[in-house]
């Protein structure tokens, strides 16, 4: 669908969403309300929707009006950004990146990435959207991100999804429990044990789940969190143990928690990049892409 709308008629948009008020975005732009209210309708014809709901006290997006703000934000920031590059001598090195990434790659290798791309460009800004596997794939595909680092998963034709790395699961217990003093474990010694897991809405325990049920394997699924760091804490406080992405234990020589490889069968997540398909990157996106992919080589 082709859109019928200026950036100015963004601006209006976004004004009305943040001060709630007709009159009070008008002032802000310095326009009359009948132009403002135009741009508005303009904007409407334009999606085929209404964006607000209008009483004489009250103003508040409609749910497409909603949905639509995170997608005009980010559009605004790239216009903004290009603006300055070109009344910037130095174009090629300034500008934002946007991205969405799962949590542990946002935690233990993103970061690596991000002070490797800044040395050699300082003044390029990160904004870093740490979102679940799901939502990330949303944030992707509605545009609010250039492009995400997920899991691999994705049915949507309109995405595509290029390997970084192989991120295998492993077992996360105390160094006094019993099955710490095994080199590796089997799926079937943690059965006597309490597991805590996260939420069965996760990627990650989705994945579990179906690796698992094809061997007909059972775990006493204990305690359910939300997010990987919690189930630590809670390993760590001598609860259960847990089962666990290898990049979400720790880095380091933990004074209290190991980790062991887990046999038969060994249960692999693949974390990529996401894009949408067709879609074209910012000059400073494509460079940070290209950092990503030499980084950690399709296997």
């Amino acid at each position: 669908m082709s859109l019928n709308c200026d950036i100015l008629d963004l601006r209006a948009f976004l004004a009305i969403i943040e001060l709630r008020s007709f009159h009070r975005a008008s002032e802000l732009l310095f326009i009359s309300q009948p132009a403002l209210s135009r741009r508005i309708q303009k904007l409407e014809y334009s999606i085929g929707a209404p964006l607000f709901e209008r009483t004489t006290r009250h103003v508040a997006p409609t749910a497409v009006g909603q949905e639509l703000v995170p997608l005009v934000r980010r559009m605004i920031e790239e216009f903004d950004a290009s603006l300055f590059a070109v009344q910037d001598i130095s174009a090629r090195r300034t500008g934002q990146i946007t991205i969405a990434c799962i949590p542990t790659a946002a935690f233990y290798f993103l970061p690596a990435a991000i002070r490797r791309f800044n040395e050699e460009h300082p003044k390029i800004k990160f904004r870093i959207l740490d979102l679940s596997a799901a939502d990330g794939l949303n944030a992707v595909a509605r545009g609010e991100v250039e492009f995400g680092v997920n899991m691999m998963g994705a049915s949507d034709s309109e995405l595509i999804f290029d390997t970084l790395i192989d991120d295998v699961f492993v077992l996360a217990c105390r160094r006094d429990h019993p099955l710490a003093t095994k080199p590796s474990v089997k799926w079937t010694d943690l059965e006597p044990y309490r597991l805590i897991t996260v939420a069965r809405s996760s990627g990650n325990r989705t994945l579990l789940d179906a690796a698992l049920a094809k061997r007909n394997v059972k775990l006493n699924w204990f305690y359910e969190v939300t997010h990987l760091s919690t189930s630590l804490g809670l390993v760590e406080a001598n609860l259960g143990i847990s089962v666990i992405p290898k990049l979400a234990t720790p880095q380091d020589e933990h004074p209290i928690l190991v980790s062991r490889e887990i046999g038969a069968p060994t249960v692999v997540r693949t974390i990529g990049i996401v894009r949408r398909r067709n879609a074209s990157l910012s000059p400073a996106a494509e460079k940070f892409l290209n950092l990503l992919m030499n980084m950690w080589p399709k296997p």
